[in-house]
């Protein structure tokens, strides 16, 4: 069978993908990378750097490096790459080459075709250009595929009926946003909006820029006619960026910066998550602007989506998922790695093309979000079961993240964190995963911050370890068996389960309405100070259990035959009866007696 690869040309990084035992695969360098950056330069001797290389050189030699070629194709216009000059064409089929020859090299054949990714928005210069680029690269571009729909291809390889997917694409140099209507194996664009002048690579301009400044206001050096220094600000930035996706504080060190007096000046400083998310927040806004108009544009109301695929790696940032599920009341889809999406996309397509079968995408992901309870609002109303998520469902695994939270007292000298998993703002409401206490804080003023960070390992083992910023005294907790109960064969029912709970929010409000006085009495106790004992914590899992039980039983209930609805009535009121009366034995005996009798419901 004739080999075609799939080949995602992004403005930042490419990668060249390929199907084999019906999955859709990266292919890896030597080194095991299967990413190549998209950068192209020249050696003092002449050599032509392409990838991790050029990238690197850059920092010392940027009059000898290409990058962000992409923002360019179409254009009438050359690069300057030594003494010579270049067209876009040429920068992106050196690219294209590089990831052509390690297709052949993993692959150990030829490689003549190839399916090749632009954005949905490229006009037909643009297109044209990159057809021209593939043929310069020995290329036979059987496909120029709209990224939007490698994206869909992804997810949806089989799907038969019809589901309306949004695609949100920010990558390192482009934007684009895409509907996409998947249905009997034919993906269409129903519209799509973008800008070729926003990315990732913006995000790490302002940054360096807010850097620059710092810097120049602590030191009153300007380190902007320093094309060398720049660059390396601008790569430290990079490397901030990625680390402020999962950490609450990047610290941004460049030795001997620059010189002054024959005294060398170090660069040291330390960047908040919230310091970078306000400088890119009114990029984001333009975006958030691009996905209503995509909306207008596909006569559809966010209501009417059936799936947020978030593609690229610049959605690694939280600030970009926060924004969206906000605008679109929906969760936004990570499970396939972003960076990777569209390749994977392209892989499919390429193998479609050859006649060749595929499976859908296998990944593995947390179907619950994991979290910690702490003092904050629950049902507007101020309380210290306040669920606070850190790693969100649907999270590819192994997954990392980390919050930063602040002590209520003035010297308090301990933190007690409990780990919870599930969706509901009330961790009462949730499972229990685990706690542990950090001691000996430092006897400051209230708002002593402690950085709470979580690891997700793909065997579900949960590493949770929270540190205090000032001092750096540090506990941790290791959980082996965190998603024990969600095996790979039990995922979509999860999923499933994950949904209904938000459907059961809408039955639940009639019990929270009739409870409220009872609720906020609940709330202003709970903001005492002391830890729950051993029998409080068994208490709030006995009940969470009970009221998702209560829950599946509303459900069922207008299904019934009257003599079972009779009796599945009779034991809600009394289990309900044992949670009001906070009766543990009882709620345990009443419970049980519920799950039997709608297990055999649900089995007939």
């Amino acid at each position: 069978m004739e080999v075609i690869v799939g080949i995602d040309l992004g403005t930042t990084n490419s990668e060249v993908s390929y199907i084999r035992e019906n999955q859709p695969y990266v292919i890896p360098d030597a080194t095991g990378d299967p990413i190549l950056p998209s950068v192209v330069g020249l050696a003092d001797d002449g050599r032509l750097l392409v990838g991790h290389a050029a990238r690197n050189q850059w920092l010392l030699a940027p009059e000898l490096t290409v990058k962000s070629i992409k923002r360019r194709m179409g254009q009438d216009a050359k690069v300057r790459l030594g003494d010579q000059e270049y067209t876009p064409q040429e920068i992106s089929a050196i690219i294209l080459r590089t990831l052509r020859e390690r297709a052949v090299q993993y692959l150990g054949g030829d490689v003549r075709k190839a399916v090749i990714t632009v954005p949905a928005y490229f006009n037909d210069a643009q297109r044209q250009a990159t057809r021209e680029a593939g043929e310069l690269a020995g290329l036979d571009v059987v496909r120029i595929l709209n990224e939007p729909t490698a994206a869909a291809l992804t997810y949806d390889t089989d799907q038969q009926d019809l589901k309306r997917l949004l695609v949100y694409d920010l990558g390192g140099g482009t934007f684009d946003v895409s509907i996409v209507q998947v249905q009997d194996g034919v993906v269409e664009v129903l519209a799509s909006h973008g800008d070729t002048q926003l990315g990732g690579d913006d995000f790490d301009q302002l940054l360096a820029e807010h850097l620059l400044q710092r810097f120049e206001a602590e030191q009153g050096y300007d380190l902007r006619a320093m094309p060398v220094a720049c660059a390396r600000v601008l790569r430290a930035a990079e490397e901030a960026k990625k680390q402020l996706s999962v950490e609450p504080f990047a610290l941004v060190q460049e030795e001997y910066i620059a010189e002054r007096d024959g005294r060398p000046l170090h660069f040291r400083m330390e960047v908040a998550r919230h310091e970078f998310e306000a400088l890119i927040q009114p990029l984001l806004d333009k975006t958030m602007t691009c996905v209503g108009r995509a909306l207008d544009d596909a006569q559809l109301r966010p209501s009417q989506l059936d799936k947020v695929l978030l593609v690229g790696g610049s959605t690694r940032v939280p600030l970009v998922v926060a924004l969206l599920e906000e605008r679109l009341r929906q969760p936004a889809h990570q499970e396939v790695q972003p960076e990777l999406c569209v390749a994977l996309g392209a892989g499919v397509q390429a193998a479609m093309i050859a006649g060749m079968e595929v499976g859908p995408v296998l990944v593995d992901i947390t179907p619950h979000s994991l979290g910690i309870r702490c003092l904050g609002e629950v049902h507007g109303l101020p309380s210290d079961t306040m669920f606070s998520r850190i790693i969100a469902r649907n999270s590819p695994l192994p997954a990392v993240h980390s919050e930063v939270y602040q002590t209520v007292f003035d010297a308090q000298d301990a933190v007690h964190i409990e780990v919870y998993q599930g969706e509901h703002e009330d961790v009462r409401r949730n499972t229990f995963v685990g706690e542990f206490t950090i001691e000996g804080l430092a006897p400051v003023p209230a708002g002593n911050e402690v950085v709470v960070h979580m690891h997700l390992t793909l065997d579900g083992i949960l590493q949770v370890t929270a540190t205090e910023k000032r001092t750096g005294l540090q506990q941790q907790v290791r959980i082996e068996n965190a998603l024990a109960r969600f095996q790979r064969e039990d995922r979509e029912a999860a999923r499933q389960r994950l949904e209904s709970l938000f459907d059961a929010e809408a039955i639940s409000l009639l019990e929270d309405e009739e409870d409220e006085e009872e609720d906020a009495a609940e709330a202003l106790v709970s903001m005492l100070p002391a830890p729950e004992a051993p029998e409080d914590i068994t208490w709030q899992r006995t009940v969470v259990q009970a009221r998702a039980l209560l829950e599946k039983a509303e459900r069922l209930l207008a299904g019934l035959a009257d003599e079972d609805r009779v009796e599945i009535e009779r034991s809600m009121a009394l289990l309900r009866g044992a949670v009001a009366g906070h009766r543990l034995a009882e709620v345990e005996a009443q419970s049980a007696v519920l799950a039997d009798a709608l297990f055999y419901l649900e089995d007939v």
